[in-house]
């Protein structure tokens, strides 16, 4: 119980000391002591739930009665103070749509609590396997991004002279990140859990728009006003818990013995989650974020922010199966699966990529969590701790790239095996655990696929199978220009920092372990949390046969870069000149042409642009994923109203 206090307030007090900390050695040391501690307290939070509960449910009975009003009363005059700043950076930036939404949200919350209808004493804070997996996630993956961005954050400045250096605003923003992320994943109290929402949606925005320039404020308020929309319907589904069923916790609502009377708040919490995890229509946000500095992209798209909104329909899961919610959240992810993969292999930014992957995989989460069957919430969970690991890794490691080369543009990654090795191999690992065996996104894909093909569920067995052939393009494009060497295959002078290459490293080897303890992290983490979330006493998905490919995969990972090491070096070969058009230089890198002109010869992907470029399809995706929404929430609508139940 110490260590969820401690993990939850910590953060917030760990921002207060950067916030006047100006010096950046002082702030070096400060960020490291922090993260040390923060990843020293989720490490012994997780050891205590194994040992000490033996990986039970705990509800936590933790400022209760007076002491929790008094905690109510203070995160309500935090959330008038965000709506406060977000007025006046509205009002200075002319945006009004979105300090319409936060007073609209933040209005009904303030009267509903302050007119005495919240009398429901209950316990605030909950713990369970979920948790645990959260909470090493945020702690883990979270700090590393911290230490990570004091060194990166250096080059930034160095490279970007135009931007001023707000690094004394910048670290604080991502502990208070961290913060409110602890209380989110801890809460058991809906109101608890809407007032942490709320900050990870200011915080997201006040660190998309750190340059400050004209493009940061416009995507910083559109991921703005996107999440405050869906904090919004979450106000609204809080309200109605508590005022029509009597209920304040999630645990209580999802397990509410009518489950036609949940209709509502279930949909309402859903459509927060969608905005959060960036599904379309909402996927523009996400994708703007990329504008700001790497590690807040990293934060982002791992360990905060869009996890939340995966967490909370995980929750949601058991109300979710065989509903018209469920139905909205499956086919909104499967679809979104599909599109942002299609969209991923149009773009050559490296950033933007990431983006769309986690747009993409995301999708395919919370598809998993609509259909809401144990095995494909057991696949969600997989997918969502491979995911967070790998794409911040990959974040970083494009963010070490740009540093060291000026570009993260794919096509100047050509021979990067060559230039920057080191970097290189953090790539690949990055990738291989994106789509390759034996990582645990493939097989947890072929759970979901099979899972899908169960529920006879057509629309999304064509979601993944078509979605999955296009992931594996846009991955292979990328993976084959990083492996290639035969052109700009100059090393790069450029030393990555310390504190960079522990964060680089370190995520490394939580793939690599996560990858070769897969069935132990099924059977002793994960399958364990859907028998919590279903309530039932046991549950077992990876059968003997899985168990056998999963060794014959890791054997082969192993096995084939062995033999091609000593093929290759055991393989005598000379080198041929190849025609080029000119005058070949003697390397098959460059030739002289019929005027004399020295030209490079390269090889570029092909990016499809003409067939589903953004510019194409975007517009008629997003009016399909509103008709979904709007068809969906209106057959909700209309059968509650045909029941009495408005």
């Amino acid at each position: 119980m110490d260590y969820i206090v401690f993990l939850i307030l910590f953060p917030f007090l760990a921002a207060a000391v950067l916030a006047c900390v100006k010096n950046n050695t002082v702030r070096k040391v400060v960020v490291y002591t922090s993260c040390g501690l923060i990843m020293a307290a989720a490490v012994a939070f997780a050891f205590w739930h194994f040992t000490e509960m033996e990986g039970y449910e705990h509800i936590l009975y933790l400022w209760t009665g007076e002491e929790s009003h008094i905690i109510d009363h203070i995160m309500l005059g935090a959330e008038v103070l965000m709506m406060i700043m977000i007025i006046i950076l509205g009002i200075k930036n002319k945006k009004f749509f979105a300090p319409f939404l936060s007073v609209v949200g933040t209005g009904l919350m303030a009267w509903f609590e302050l007119s005495g209808r919240v009398n429901i004493e209950t316990n605030n804070l909950y713990s369970d396997q979920l948790t645990v997996i959260m909470f090493l996630l945020i702690g883990l993956v979270g700090s590393l991004i911290c230490i990570y961005a004091v060194g990166y954050m250096k080059d930034y400045h160095n490279h970007h002279t135009e931007f001023k250096d707000r690094r004394t605003f910048f670290f604080p923003m991502l502990f208070v990140f961290l913060g409110a992320m602890f209380g989110l994943v801890a809460s058991s109290n809906l109101m608890w859990i809407y007032f942490f929402w709320e900050v990870t949606s200011v915080a997201s925005f006040l660190l998309i728009g750190y340059t400050r320039t004209k493009e940061a404020m416009n995507n910083a308020f559109r991921a703005l006003w996107m999440n405050l929309l869906g904090g919004l319907a979450f106000g609204i589904a809080v309200m109605y818990s508590i005022s029509k069923l009597n209920v304040i916790t999630i645990q209580n609502l999802v397990d509410y013995v009518d489950q036609s009377a949940i209709v509502i708040p279930i949909l309402l919490l859903s459509f927060a989650a969608l905005t959060k995890t960036a599904q379309l229509p909402f996927s523009k946000w996400l994708l703007g974020a990329m504008v700001a500095p790497t590690p807040t992209s990293a934060l982002l798209h791992s360990a905060t922010m869009v996890k939340a909104g995966v967490y909370l329909l995980i929750r949601l899961s058991p109300a979710l199966y065989n509903t018209t919610a469920g139905m909205m959240v499956a086919l909104i992810g499967g679809f979104t699966f599909l599109i942002a993969s299609m969209l991923a292999i149009t773009v050559s930014d490296g950033k933007k990529v990431l983006a769309y992957s986690t747009i993409s995989n995301l999708g395919l989460i919370v598809a998993c969590t609509g259909v809401a069957t144990e095995e494909t919430v057991w696949a969600a969970i997989l997918l969502l701790i491979f995911h967070a690991v790998s794409k911040s890794m990959m974040f970083q490691a494009v963010g070490a790239i740009e540093n060291a080369t000026g570009s993260r543009d794919i096509e100047d990654m050509h021979g990067l095996i060559m230039s920057l090795p080191l970097l290189a191999f953090i790539m690949v690992i990055g990738i291989a655990g994106m789509f390759l065996a034996p990582f645990g996104m493939l097989i947890s894909k072929w759970a979901a696929l099979k899972a899908f093909v169960d529920a006879h569920n057509i629309i999304l067995i064509l979601s993944i199978a078509f979605g999955s052939a296009t992931t594996m393009l846009y991955w292979t494009k990328w993976l084959a220009k990083i492996l290639a060497c035969k052109a700009h295959s100059t090393k790069v002078d450029y030393k990555t920092s310390p504190g960079q290459w522990f964060s680089l490293i370190g995520h490394a080897l939580m793939m690599i372990a996560l990858c070769l303890s897969l069935p132990y992290l099924s059977r002793i983490v994960v399958e364990p949390v859907i028998a919590q979330v279903y309530r039932v006493a046991h549950v077992s998905v990876l059968t003997p046969e899985d168990l056998i490919i999963v060794v014959v995969m890791l054997v082969m990972i192993f096995v084939i870069p062995f033999l091609s090491r000593v093929i290759v070096k055991h393989t005598k070969s000379t080198p041929n000149l190849e025609y080029m058009a000119g005058i070949n230089q003697g390397d098959n890198r460059t030739f002289e042409d019929s005027f004399g002109h020295i030209k490079y010869n390269f090889l570029s992907n092909w990016y499809l642009t003409d067939y589903f470029g953004e510019e194409k399809i975007w517009k008629p995706v997003v009016a399909v994923a509103v008709g979904i929404m709007v068809v969906c929430a209106g057959l909700v609508i209309s059968a509650v109203s045909g029941g009495g139940l408005l």
